[in-house]
């Protein structure tokens, strides 16, 4: 579904560049850097589904609220009939609402328009299920005041449910939510080509925003079917950093694998879909080989991790944890706080730089385990056995990892998740070397965001790095994590994690 206000290729607002086609590459990936917002992408379908999960619930809860409230109702044997039928309500009205196109984007987008068909669906539906009790001739277990305040309150609550859940989705179209922001890498007449099948198609999500090519003679011109050229795959990767990108489309041939392997090798750590373009390729493959955006066939490279619907379940699952935990460890939190605090002058909490989600510099929360006067903000020196800037609490906080604790805010705060690699300090290293430069694709674990424990964690790969082994292991983990997410794997990652704690042997 398109973004109904969008084009399919960008162009940077006048107040950010008054002279675009003069611009040089910097400054244009600079202005569309400060003039999109930096919101996340929402798939459409996940939108959709939440307003129709909202829908759903949102029947029985009136059904049961009107029986509540009506006095004639209280104290009526019969009383899980009501929510029978209640839920029965609520799924063919749901039905309805399928059937009569309301779970489209288009619809939700303009609430207005459809008001006349959402009362048609609420009125179909109703009648549906008063039918069925009149055919089974289950009329008279039912309070027919009940039914009348019901299908009233009904009415005007589904109409308001639908109105609300349309401002939401009104307000992410606007952001430009719904609509995958996207760069080519190779440009020419291959890419000419693939923009012009963007352009012949009637319906996509994709909103073009420029060429990468490290090329800089005639077959990577500056503009190629109106869009600009940006730069070079590195500065495509810095680029992807700092402004919202969502897929990467590879125009380069099969033919030319030698350079097509040496760029895809440089984007694979970057938390987008890769796609290669496979509009002029002579080699075809079965139909669903391909995914398509419009009239344009593309071979899937690398996904983003998690897909459509993981950052919403992760969201979720993380908040309502974290919450949960902070309550329930908070005398523990306390008590450790206060042993900080009498142990050693200083703050109580020692805040540290880390890298987070898409390599972004995070700051991470931590009870103080060191001397005040020689802590290491950025752990450039690898914190050893018996080693003297650790307090007599911080060895006990750390062996325990009862440190980490404070992180859970991190998690509310959104920086952190409760399962994921581990964020690293900015010069952590592993037997003297920074951990980038020992493990290849080491930033590919920045691909989600970082979490308080993970897969590697509970296999024994925490604490000390003092051989580039652990780093590479601890990745090779890291990696095998983002690859097989479930919300299944997070919950047994965090039941195992308490056990994993009880081995010491690397935590110092």
């Amino acid at each position: 579904m398109q973004h109904h206000e969008a084009n399919l290729k960008y162009t940077v607002p006048a107040d950010r560049i008054a002279n675009p086609d003069s611009a040089s590459a910097e400054e244009l990936r600079t202005a569309i850097g400060e003039s999109l917002p930096n919101r996340a992408f929402i798939a459409p379908r996940v939108a959709t589904t939440v307003v129709g999960i909202a829908e759903l619930v949102m029947v029985p809860v009136i059904a049961l609220a009107v029986a509540w409230y009506y006095p004639g109702f209280k104290g009526a044997p019969n009383g899980y009939h009501y929510l029978a039928v209640a839920v029965a309500m609520a799924v063919t009205y749901s039905i309805v609402l399928q059937f009569l196109g309301l779970y489209k984007l288009t619809a939700l987008l303009r609430p207005l328009r459809h008001v006349p068909r959402v009362a048609l669906a609420w009125l179909i539906a109703f009648a549906v299920v008063a039918s069925g009790l009149v055919m089974a001739k289950y009329t008279e277990a039912f309070s027919r005041v009940w039914m009348a305040l019901w299908f009233s309150s009904g009415l005007l609550f589904a109409l308001a449910t639908r109105l609300f859940s349309s401002t939401l989705v009104r307000h992410w179209n606007a952001n430009g939510q719904f609509n995958r922001r996207a760069v080519l890498v190779g440009g020419g007449e291959t890419a000419g080509r693939v923009i012009g099948a963007l352009d012949a198609s009637t319906d996509t999500d994709v909103t073009l925003l420029g060429i990468f090519d490290d090329r800089d003679d005639g077959r990577a011109p500056t503009e190629t079917g109106g869009l600009r050229k940006l730069g070079t795959v590195a500065d495509l990767v810095d680029f992807v950093r700092n402004t919202r990108v969502d897929l990467i489309i590879v125009t380069i041939p099969l033919t030319a694998e030698n350079r097509l392997l040496t760029i895809l090798n440089r984007l694979w750590v970057l938390p987008v879909d890769i796609r290669l373009s496979a509009h002029d390729q002579k080699l075809r493959f079965r139909p669903r080989a391909y995914s398509h955006i419009g009239n344009l066939p593309l071979l899937d490279v690398f996904d983003k991790p998690l897909g459509d619907w993981g950052p919403l379940v992760k969201a979720v699952e993380d908040k309502v944890i974290a919450t949960l935990a902070l309550i329930l460890l908070a005398p523990v939190m306390a008590a450790v706080a206060l042993a900080v605090k009498l142990d050693s002058k200083g703050p109580v909490l020692f805040r540290q730089k880390r890298y987070g989600f898409n390599n972004e510099l995070i700051e991470v929360f931590k009870f103080r385990s060191m001397h005040t006067h020689q802590l290491d903000s950025d752990a450039s020196k690898l914190v050893t056995k018996g080693d003297p800037r650790v307090t007599r609490v911080g060895r006990f906080i750390r062996k325990t990892s009862l440190d980490e604790l404070p992180q859970l805010f991190n998690v509310l705060l959104g920086d952190l998740s409760l399962v994921g690699p581990r964020p690293h300090a900015t010069k952590a290293k592993a037997a003297d070397a920074l951990y980038e430069q020992v493990v290849d694709g080491y930033f590919a674990r920045h691909r989600v965001k970082p979490g308080i424990t993970g897969w590697a964690q509970i296999n024994g790969w925490r604490g000390e790095t003092d051989t580039e082994e652990k780093i590479e292991r601890r990745v090779e983990h890291d990696l095998y994590y983002i690859d097989n997410w479930s919300l299944t794997f997070d919950l047994y990652i965090l039941a195992r994690t308490p056990l994993s704690l009880l081995k010491t042997d690397n935590a110092y």
